[in-house]
């Protein structure tokens, strides 16, 4: 059985939204003060006003920090195979002895 969405408030950068989420209530919550957190340290480093402006520059931290992590796990999932691979042929060669 699927859950049904709930609809939990949460603030971000002073304002009040109400989310509607199928997750965890407290992961929403986490989210949203990940995002506050940025946006406020947006605001403070880059003295923007515009709340506009400071929720596309927080996003676009917030998606250069995705990328990164994205890049960095395909890296080390490569850097997985390789081994696997050497360990497989390396088994390999050991059982057919």
């Amino acid at each position: 059985m699927v859950d049904k969405p709930t609809q939990v408030p949460v603030q971000i950068f002073g304002q009040t939204y109400t989310v509607r989420a199928g997750a965890d209530p407290a992961y929403v919550e986490q989210l949203a003060a990940y995002v506050d957190a940025q946006m406020r340290e947006v605001s403070q480093s880059a003295g923007a006003v515009d709340s506009v402006r400071i929720a596309v520059l927080a996003a676009l931290n917030i998606a250069d920090e995705c990328f990164r992590n994205r890049d960095s796990a395909r890296e080390i999932e490569g850097r997985l195979a390789s081994r696997a691979d050497v360990l497989a042929r390396t088994l390999g060669s050991a059982l057919n002895e």
